[in-house]
């Protein structure tokens, strides 16, 4: 069986729960992963660009956030 097809009976987690931790560690994980390329822009000069990677960073950390709150809720129901 492929992880794919996995729907909780292997990992006791179910798909959309599953789905909603894995998007708030890869919001967390973008948002770390673009400090570095904030980093390489400002090294370079690079202002507009440093700008887009900005503004798509506070997305992840808002996404992050909005995953969290979501689980929060779900966990204290």
């Amino acid at each position: 069986m492929s992880m794919t097809q996995e729907t909780g009976g292997i990992t006791g987690t179910k798909d959309k729960d599953y789905d909603l931790v894995w998007f708030v560690e890869q919001c967390l994980s973008n948002a770390l992963r673009l400090e570095t390329y904030i980093a390489d822009c400002e090294r370079a000069g690079d202002t507009e660009a440093a700008d887009l990677f900005r503004r798509a960073q506070s997305d992840s950390r808002k996404g992050a956030e909005q995953g969290k709150a979501l689980l929060q809720q779900r966990m204290t129901a």
